[in-house]
């Protein structure tokens, strides 16, 4: 009966996560979970659910509540990345995150990774286009202590904001950076790629891109 209990209230902390995390602009996991759990007077931190059973959470979330609306924003926020990478196909883009992966929400950015060794060369071309954009800091985390800075901008991309994070060259051809929600190396999508899961129906979420 406690285990049933258990599995119940680890649910529940999921599926209210998964709402603050697609209703209310939170992108941070961890903290999505321990707003839940404060809603819903859960002091136990073992009850906590995975990030991985909070992802699954807003996926089904999606499924119930959005259908086609969903689909097709999240079409558009494919659509509106391609632009950009397009943008910067000089650079190597790759789609990283929640609107690769399917789970993004209305607060959710369009992140991309881009690779060159002097980050003032992205700039030339935003210039260059007229984009605005702002400069910020990204920490990226590749295993253990290994944690790394790299300098990023943030961006407006056909309406949409857009983070794009200057990694060096080198680093295309390394093993990715873990992704924050399962710890993995993150799934990255080139130009070919986004370009095919936008030509699939706008239901077809699901795409298996390591590159």
């Amino acid at each position: 009966m406690t285990r049933t209990y258990d599995r119940r209230l680890r649910d529940r902390i999921a599926q209210e996560a998964a709402r603050i995390l697609l209703d209310e602009g939170v992108e941070d996991y961890q903290l999505a979970k321990r707003k839940a759990a404060d809603r819903l007077n859960v002091g136990d931190k073992s009850q906590l659910p995975r990030n991985s059973e909070i992802e699954r959470a807003v996926l089904d979330h999606q499924q119930l509540f959005f259908t086609d609306g969903y689909r097709n924003f999240l079409y558009l926020l494919r659509q509106a990345a391609l632009d950009a990478m397009r943008l910067l196909c000089k650079f190597e883009p790759r789609l990283v995150g929640a609107v690769l992966h399917g789970t993004a929400g209305k607060h959710s950015d369009i992140k991309l990774h881009v690779f060159v060794d002097a980050a003032e060369e992205v700039l030339f071309v935003l210039m260059h286009a007229g984009i605005p954009y702002r400069s910020i800091e990204r920490r990226l985390r590749y295993g253990g202590d290994d944690a790394r800075y790299y300098p990023a901008l943030q961006l407006m991309t056909g309406g949409y904001q857009t983070e794009v994070v200057v990694l060096p060259v080198d680093a295309l051809k390394q093993s990715p950076p873990l992704n924050p929600v399962d710890g993995k190396p993150m799934k990255r999508a080139s130009v070919k790629q986004v370009e095919r899961l936008l030509e699939s129906t706008p239901s077809d979420q699901s795409l298996n891109a390591h590159g």
